[in-house]
């Protein structure tokens, strides 16, 4: 019976601790495998500007003022720039560089623009 209360307590003690810390060590279950946190996208370019995916550099102003009616930005793109910004802690501009970069090396691009193809031949 004793060690019913203490399993019992413990549990309660550690769950409390857990819960009161979750700040701090939330953020590493987005890196395991098959872990699906629910990341709510905005679906306009109004929503895009409230989620801080503008800046001076890449205004998504102009769209809202025209009234324009798309969805707004790429989803797949949205969602891997909120995971940049939340994880680094950094700003929508270079989220968003980080992103370019990461894009380009996947498909053999070097971070400059040009190809890493060995067969690339350019004149200048």
């Amino acid at each position: 019976m004793y060690l019913l209360y203490g399993l019992t307590f413990t549990v309660l003690v550690f769950g409390t601790i857990l819960y009161l810390t979750r700040n701090s060590w939330l953020h590493l279950l987005s890196d395991l495998p098959g872990s699906s946190l629910y990341l709510r996208l905005p679906g306009s370019f109004s929503d895009d500007i409230e989620a801080g995916l503008s800046s001076s550099t890449f205004d998504l102003g102009a769209n809202v003022d025209s009234g324009d009616s798309r969805a707004g930005l790429d989803d797949a793109a949205k969602t891997e720039i909120l995971k940049i910004m939340k994880k680094r802690r950094i700003r929508f501009d270079e989220a968003r560089r980080v992103y370019t970069e990461q894009r380009f090396s996947a498909n053999g691009i070097g971070p400059d623009g040009r190809p890493r193809d060995p067969k690339f031949v350019s004149f200048s």
